[in-house]
Parts: C-alpha cells; structure tokens; sequence
C-alpha cells in the first residue's frame, strides 16, 4: 500500500479515485506545526534554534497519519507546488520522523500543477526528493516574520498604547497606504485651462481639435494656467481662419496579455468583478479543487498561487485548438506566443492560472458551480484564451492644424485611432485603475491645404487632482512593482491591516484609520530601515537567493538580527515624551491642519492659552491641552476643516461648553444646552451636564453622520430616540423605532425588526412598520434580549463543571460554556463537534488550557510558587485554506505581564484550577 499526503481533503478524495486501491490517499488539513506564539519560539542566541508546535487541532490526524504511515510500504508527500507546499511536506516528514512511523520506508516528493487524472499520473512517474534549499528559504521567511513582530510589537504595546501589531510586510504595506494619504493631504490643486475648437471639413464632417502650441511654442496641458489667458486664446481662436497643415496615419498594434498570476488575478477580478483579493483566492482554491462533473470530481483550474506567466505546450496546443473552433483563422497566429515575467522577485517557476480544459467552456461550467465561480473561471478561461490570439490591429491619425489669427499663429492637433481588425480584443479587454479610455473615435477624412470651418471654441476650467488612494487592486500591483512579500500572501496582508483596524474601505478605496497612521509615523521616527521600500525588497531577494542554493539561511538571519536587536534595544530607553514629539512633528499636517484665520492650528480652542498635543491613554491615541486639568479639552486626532477653525466665540462661530464642546443650541423642553462631544468611541451628542450621580442624556453619533453637518434638530432627534412609531393594529402594544449595536430597528412587543436606513427611524410610519414586523416574523425573528437556544448539549465540562452547548449565531455556530463563547473552525461541523473539541476551543477562548485534575493541592509550597501563570497568547495569523502562509504578522494580543510576588495565602491551599486570574495593567487590558 501507497500512502500519499495532500493538504485538503477534498484533493485528497478525488486523487485517490484517480490513483486506485492501491494508494491510500489522507490530508494533512494545511500545516500541521508552527512555532509557538510566545517568546522563545526563535532563538537568536542559540543559532537560531526554532521550537515547532503541532496544532491541538491536528493531533488526531496527525496519530492517523502516523498509523497510516506504519502501514503503508511507501510514503508520498503530494502537497501543493510552491514554497508552502514544500513546507508542509517538511513538517509532516518531520512529524513522522517523531513518531517512528517511517523506519527505513522510501519517502517521495510529487507536485502536480492541476487536479487532473493526467497531471495526478504523471506526477506519480516523476518523483523527487524535499527540496532543502526551498525549507531553508521557508525558515529563514518564517524566523524573520517571528523575530520582527515578537520583537518589534511589544514596543508598539508599551510606547503606543492601542496599536495591535508590527509585521515586515504588514507595516511596509500599511505605510504605502499612509504615504498615499499624506500626498493627498498636502496637494494642492492646480488651475488650468483647455481650449477645444469644434471644427468641420468642406464635406460637413464635424471633428475636434486641442490647443497645443502657439507662435512657434509648444503648450501643454498645464501652460494655460489663468481665465485671462484662456479667453485670450478664446478671442483669437474665434476670429481666426483653419487650414490642414499635416496629416500622419500609421498603422499600429495591441498585443495581448500574458495568462493571469496570482497577482494579476486579484487585480482584474478586483476591477472587472469587484472581488476583495481574499475572496478570489478563495473561488480559485474552490475551482482548484474542483466539481463534480458528470460523476467525476474535475480540477477546473491550475494552481492559483504562481508568478509564472508560460503555460505547458500541451495546454498552448489545446487553447490554439479552441481558437480555430470559435474565431477565424486570422485570429490564430502562426506560432504561438510566449511569455516573460516582468514582476521584480518572482518566485515560482510554476503555470499561470489556466484552465485545465480550454474545451470546457465558461457556458458549460456555470452549470456546475455558483455564480461567483462561474464568474471568475469566465475571467481565467477568456484571458487564457485571448493571450494565444492575434494582436489587435489599428490605424493611428493625428491632424495638425494651423490657425492665422491676425499675426498670432496657433497649433491645434486631433487625434484619432481606428480598429482595423479586433484580434484578441473580440474576447477580452484588460481594465484600467485610474486611467480613462485611451481609445478615440475616428476621424473625417481631410487633405493637407484644405480650409476647415470653425463651429465653436470652448475654454474649460480644470484644476489638477490628487492622485487616488489605493484600491486593493493597485495596493497589490505596487506592492508586486517594488518586490514587497509575496503575490500568494497579498491578500491576507490586507485582511490583517483591515483585522486591526488599520485601514478601513471606503468606496472599494483603502483609508488609513488614525491608528494606522499613528503605528507608521512612530515606525518611520524610530524604525526607519524596516519600513523602507527597498529594504524589504532586499530581504525578499535575500530569500530567492537561499531558495536558489546560492546562500546559507542563517547567514541571512545573523545579518538582520544583529542589527535589529541593537535598534530595538535603543528604543527601550526612549521616554514617551520623545515619542509624542516625534509624532507631533510627524503628524503635525494631519492632527493640527491649517486654519483659515491663519490662527495657531495648535492652539487651544477652549481655554485659548493652553497648546494642543498628542497624548495617549488606556484607550489610544487622542488630542488634549497643555494646561490640563485646568482645561479638559479633548478630542480625535483628526478634525474636518471645520472643526479646526474656531469662529468668533468657538468652534463654526458657537459657543463653547465644559471640556470643549460645541454647543448647538438649547433644547426648547428642558432648556438645557445640547452638545457636540467626542470620546474616546467617537463624537457624540449630550444634553445638559451632570447633576449629582445622575449622568446626562447623551447618543452616539450614527455611522455616516458627520460631526462637522450636525446641527441642533438631528442631535434633537438623536436624543429623542427611541421613538415611538404607533400602536400595532391587532394586539394593541407599542411600536418603536430606535439605532443599535447592529443598526437601525423596529421593536415590537419583544422583537425586533431591522430597517434600511439610520434615516428611516426618524420617519417610518406605522405602516411601514407594520409591514416590516410581519415580513420579519415570517422569516423567524428573534426575541428581543433572548439567548440563543442550544443545538444541542455536549455534556458537562470535565474539570470546571456546567454544561457545554452547541449554538447557532450571527457569525456562524459557536459552543458556550458560562460566559466563554469560542466559534466553531470552519474544519467542525455543529452536528459532529465532540466534547473533548469543544473543551479545547473553550479553553484556547479564555485564555488558558483546559484545567486537570492534579494533587497540586496537597501540595501548598509548590503552589504557591506558580500563583501567576501566564495566560498563552492567543495566535496572531489567520490560516487560510491549503495552508497558505500570511506568517508575515505579529501576534495582536500578547501584552507582557507584570511580575506578582509569590505569597502564601489560603488561596494557594486551592486546585490550581480554581485560581483567580492575575490583575491585568492598563496597557495589558487594552491590548487585549
């Protein structure tokens, strides 16, 4: 018997209907180890010495695999075709070498770049050994991305309370997006003028022309810069006589795109599709894997993590095939194209992105998959297609034109391009980011010497734009220019940074939140050659050059450890007065933008003498006055405009209230002033101040509203919430509108009902109402303030005691014992979940291993020795399927704990189990 080890077990199934009886075919579910996420794991000191941890969770597969392994006469480690792919096949080697289930047994490598029985077949020909030169290139990733975010993050946690985490890409990555924000705050618009005359041929034909020169110089788009200079050129332009000075006509040609790799993947379906690059990655791991088709489990694609832009022969005969059978033969070329990589430190020598049957057609397969599937294996199969097609070809025109305006001499030019022949543009064009149409219309046909007849000057106002901010798309594309990490991990890198709320979307755009901006400005004040473009791009070819054989691994760790440790070390000294120096100076254009009264941007807008400054609290980051306490303003770094420019008595020309606040006016109620706030949540509205014990009124300001625009009828309405919408028309009780934890809702009678927008509770009707508490029922509405009722019950907890119960929620099912809710790993079904699994997950949830039943507690002296275990920190990355590495992130919540003295007390008489937790300090609380 053959054993082969693959790392899904959906591959595993249906390799094993292609391989037959005599191959037994088991998952490793991804990785099967990793190192520890606590200290020690990598040790510099000790050569670099690297601690491995099976995961808890693959413990009993990991005992089967070794069963397996006993039995089996041959081992074959069939993980996918990169970088990880070797890895897991390491680790499981590893793994088995521990539990002595190899002995003298033959142990093969294989890779196949398809799920295909043909690609499976060939494989099993053409075996190899592990690669050692690609593990060390993956030890050496693995220990850099550990030492970096191990090392560099615990100063985050102590010198920049609220920051979740550093990482080698990650903060490169997240100081790209803080660059981009900062050129847009600082741009500053450019007026300009275009001059466009609509003129026609002697034939009636109507055409455009542009300015671009006049009286023997050349004018570009940006020279016109004034509205006296464009009318000008307006006046003259309108009196003067046209003639045709030149007419050039070229023929060109478009050529088409290479296949897809995994970077170029995510950027078109982001643009064409609207996919994140997560969510690609996940349909192509799904199309990867395959469908049943006809009875027969079916890879539809290659595999989709690759930098590789050439395509086997095989696969480039059969794609030339479907050409033939779907375009004409002029859209065949006579050979067929090949490719190179552009991208700086490509790295697998793999396929592109393919389908693994150019005769399954995307018609066909939407017949066997979902929609979204079906959409992205459309993009793969047309842009596999389109790159063995012919060029597009196109005749190129561009008219000069001489304009005598009574001794001035104007150059006007139009420009236009005709498709001769579509090429591969018949099936597939490639989107742009930014950039408009470069295609234009055609133009009339004109002769050189022939008068042309002015039908209207236009003179249009333009100012220059700041350029955009990153969508995911062109994050991914820049970061594969400058050779930042790799294409297969792009998309996990953007789900930490939007994890820690470093970034958030806006309009498919990527917005660096203050966090983000706080963590990059302080990296750039005291870590500068971490986060430098070039730097990390070194790394990386650092790396290619250990996967190539050409350098040791731990020459490379030596090299960057030494220097490393000594920059964090000076960092332990630094006072959190010179940070907030740094950062002030650093931020100074984002946190104190420029007044239009030309006033000190830092000063006090509330007692006037004091001078604004970053601080930082338990909870963040946040502006306040010097002359505190005396004077308790406060608010968020980042202010619009307005805010930031007091008017005659305040802030936007209101008065001022305690600590700061904008007062928008008196509540004709109570009489009492209603204010605009901010705290450490956000901005929000409060009426009158606190009396006694008794804390006013106050609401938060809904998502969407902006401080800035609130007047005193919307934080009225605010305060005023819950409204009461009617009385129901069949029971009688009251209906309600109000905003909550998850959004706008109606609530009736112990059941609520969710609205579309935050503007509909302040006008919906009863009948609206109505309809929408009914729809909601029918669909199975839930009780107000009801706890989810169990699945089932797993049983009582083993050591702590209380029921463990299966439940269903908004995020997925999860299991609950008392307090602790720990959601189920997609891996764990709610119906096969066990109790000793759920027990694991409790206990991971909370902080800490599941408690045992020990005789510690005949024992008071040795007890009394660990009274202040340390809890494990939870695990920083995200696993994504098939094992794909996004290592290259610190742990987010592992604050360092403080040091108790041991003491003797009755408490240490007790069952370690039973142990109340040390006191968290401020910053570890946060952190967490």
């Amino acid at each position: 018997m053959n054993l082969v080890i693959v790392e899904s077990p959906a591959k595993a199934k249906t390799i094993n209907k292609y391989l037959g009886s005599d191959y037994n075919v088991v998952a490793s579910y991804g990785h099967v180890r990793d190192l520890p996420s606590k200290d020690g794991s990598v040790l510099p000191d000790e050569d670099f010495a690297m601690s491995w941890e099976a995961d808890p969770k693959s413990a009993k597969r990991l005992t089967d695999m070794a069963a397996a392994a006993k039995a089996a006469d041959r081992i074959i480690l069939a993980t996918d075709p990169d970088r990880e792919g070797e890895a897991i096949s390491w680790h499981v080697l590893e793994v088995l070498k521990q539990k002595r289930a190899l002995k003298d047994k033959p142990v093969e490598r294989v890779v196949f770049n398809a799920i295909t029985k043909q690609a499976v077949l060939d494989a099993m020909k053409n075996p190899r050994p592990i690669d050692e030169a690609l593990v060390d290139a993956y030890l050496a990733r693995r220990a850099l991305d550990y030492l970096v975010g191990f090392t560099l993050s615990p100063v985050l946690w102590r010198k920049l309370p609220g920051a979740r985490s550093a990482g080698r890409v990650q903060s490169v990555a997240l100081r790209l997006v803080c660059d981009r924000e900062n050129e847009i705050e600082v741009f500053k618009p450019r007026e300009y003028w275009s001059l466009l005359a609509t003129l026609a041929t002697p034939r009636g034909d109507e055409f455009e022309a542009r300015l671009v020169g006049a009286d023997g110089k050349k004018i570009s788009r940006l020279d016109v810069g004034t509205a006296e200079e464009a009318e000008a050129f307006r006046k003259a332009l309108d009196a003067g006589r046209y003639t045709v000075a030149d007419i050039e006509s070229k023929p060109a040609k478009r050529h088409p795109f290479a296949p897809f790799t995994t970077s170029t993947l995510q950027q078109e379906a982001s643009r064409k599709l609207g996919f994140a690059p997560n969510r690609t990655m996940q349909l192509a791991q799904r199309l990867y894997e395959g469908v049943d088709i006809g009875g027969e489990t079916v890879g539809l694609i290659t595999y989709m993590r690759t930098d590789g832009v050439d395509m086997a022969p095989e696969a480039v005969a059969a794609v030339r095939g479907v050409i033939g059978e779907d375009f004409s033969a002029k859209h065949l070329p006579d050979a067929p194209r090949k490719y190179q990589v552009k991208a700086k430190n490509a790295q697998e020598a793999h396929e592109a992105i393919r389908p693994t049957d150019p005769k399954r057609r995307p018609r066909e397969v939407a017949r066997y998959v979902d929609q979204d599937q079906a959409r992205l294996y459309e993009l793969i199969w047309k842009r596999t297609v389109a790159s063995q097609m012919e060029s597009a070809e196109m005749q190129r025109t561009a008219v000069d034109i001489l304009v005598d305006a009574g001794g001035r001499k104007i150059d006007l030019r139009a420009s236009g391009q005709v498709l001769t022949f579509d090429g591969f543009l018949a099936l597939y064009n490639e989107d742009k980011d930014d950039d408009g149409d470069e295609d234009e219309g055609r133009l009339p046909r004109m002769e050189k010497g022939e008068a042309l007849t002015k039908k209207a000057i236009a003179a249009t106002q333009h100012f220059t734009e700041p350029p955009p901010r990153y969508s995911e798309a062109t994050l991914v594309k820049r970061m594969e220019e400058l050779g930042i990490g790799r294409p297969s991990t792009y998309a996990a890198t953007l789900g930490v940074l939007r994890d820690r709320e470093y970034v958030r979307i806006e309009k498919k755009r990527l917005v660096p939140e203050d966090k983000g901006r706080l963590v990059t400005a302080f990296l750039q004040s005291f870590f500068a050659r971490y986060v430098e473009y070039d730097f990390t791009a070194d790394l990386e070819e650092k790396l290619d050059q250990i996967s190539a054989g050409e350098i040791a691994w731990k020459d490379v760790l030596r090299q960057f450890w030494l220097q490393f440790s000594t920059d964090v070390g000076e960092t332990k000294e630094l006072r959190v007065a010179q940070v907030l120096d740094a950062l002030n100076d650093l931020l100074g254009p984002h946190i104190f933008p420029a007044r239009a009264d030309g006033g000190d941007p830092r000063a006090c807008p509330s007692c006037g003498t004091g001078r604004l400054s970053l601080k930082l609290g338990k909870f963040g980051s946040f502006i306040g006055c010097s002359n505190y306490p005396e004077c308790r303003y406060t608010r968020q770094l980042a202010v619009s405009g307005d805010e930031a420019t007091p008017g005659e008595n305040g802030e936007n020309g209101s008065a001022l209230g305690a600590d700061g606040a904008k007062v928008l006016g008196k509540d004709p109620v109570t009489g009492l002033d209603v204010t605009l706030r901010t705290g450490r949540f956000g901005p929000y509205v409060q009426l009158g101040e606190p009396e006694g014990k008794e804390k006013p009124k106050r609401s938060s300001l809904p998502k969407g509203w902006e401080a800035g625009s609130l007047d005193l009828e919307k934080a009225l309405a605010l305060l005023s919430l819950p409204r009461e919408v009617g009385i129901h028309p069949e029971d009688g009780k009251p209906i309600q509108a109000g905003i909550g934890r998850y959004g706008p809702f109606l609530l009736h009678d112990g059941k609520y009902a969710n609205l579309d927008s935050v503007d509909e509770v302040f006008t919906v009707g009863i009948n609206r109402a109505v309809s929408a508490i009914a729809e909601k029922a029918a669909r199975g509405g839930r009780p107000a303030r009801a706890g989810a009722e169990p699945l089932k019950t797993l049983g009582d907890h083993p050591t702590l005691g209380g029921p463990i119960t299966v439940h269903a929620g908004k995020y997925g099912p999860y299991v609950k014992h008392g307090a602790v809710n720990a959601t189920l790993p997609k891996t764990l079904a709610p119906e096969t979940v066990s109790l000793d699994e759920a027990v694991a997950l409790i206990a991971e949830k909370a902080g800490k291993t599941p408690a045992k039943k020990t005789r510690a507690a005949a024992k008071p002296k040795a007890e009394a020795k660990t009274t202040t275990k340390k809890a494990p920190a939870k695990k920083a990355a995200a696993k994504v399927a098939d094992g794909d590495d996004v290592s290259e992130d610190a742990p987010a919540k592992k604050a360092p704990a403080k040091k108790a003295p041991a003491k003797k007390t009755a408490a240490a008489k007790k069952p370690a189990a039973k142990k109340a937790a040390p006191k968290k300090s401020a910053v570890e609380a946060d952190a967490e």
